[in-house]
C-alpha cells in the first residue's frame, strides 16, 4: 500500500536507548500541503509538551514549504528532531525539496505580498541554513527549548 499525503514516514521515540526524538512526513507538492505540515508539526509538539515553542515552529514550517510548493516541484519532507542534550535542548526542523538551488534571502518592500519568509526564519530562529541533498536541498532551522 502507497503512502497518503502526511502520513507518517517515520517516528522514533528514543528517550530510553539514548537516542532524538524524531517524526518526519512527506507531502505532494499541493497547496494543502501548507496546512497539514504546519497542523502535524503542532500536534507533533504538544504530544512531546514543547507547546511553548509550537506557534513559532508551525510559522516558519509554513514559510519554508510555502517556499517549496512555489519554487519547486515534487515531494516536500518535514522532518523535527528534539535533541534533548544540553541544559536547554534544541529543536531542528528541515524541509526538504527536490530543487538544488538555495534559497535566496531578498528585500520585500513594505507593499510586497511575499518575500518575508526567509527574514522571518533568520530572525525567530536560533540558527538556520541550507544543505545539499542527493536530490535537492533541506532548509532547515534551530528553535531553542525550554529548560
Amino acid at each position: 500500500m502507497g503512502r497518503r499525503p502526511g502520513d507518517v514516514i517515520g517516528v522514533r521515540d528514543g528517550v530510553n536507548d539514548g537516542e532524538d526524538d524524531c517524526a518526519e512526513w512527506v507531502f505532494p507538492a499541493a497547496p494543502d500541503a501548507v496546512r497539514t505540515a504546519r497542523s502535524l508539526v503542532r500536534r507533533t509538539l504538544g504530544d512531546w509538551r514543547l507547546d511553548s515553542v509550537g506557534d513559532i515552529a508551525a510559522l516558519l514550517v509554513s514559510e519554508l514549504v510555502t517556499n517549496a510548493l512555489r519554487h519547486a516541484t515534487g515531494p516536500i519532507g518535514v522532518r523535527v528532531v528534539r535533541d534533548p542534550a544540553g541544559a536547554a535542548g534544541i529543536l531542528r526542523v528541515e524541509v526538504s525539496d527536490p530543487l538544488p538551488d538555495p534559497p535566496r534571502e531578498r528585500a520585500a518592500r513594505p507593499d510586497d505580498e511575499d518575500g518575508r519568509g526567509l527574514q522571518l526564519v533568520a530572525t525567530a530562529a536560533r540558527r538556520w541554513g541550507t544543505r545539499p541533498g542527493e536530490a535537492g536541498k533541506t532548509v532547515w532551522f534551530e528553535l531553542a527549548l525550554p529548560g
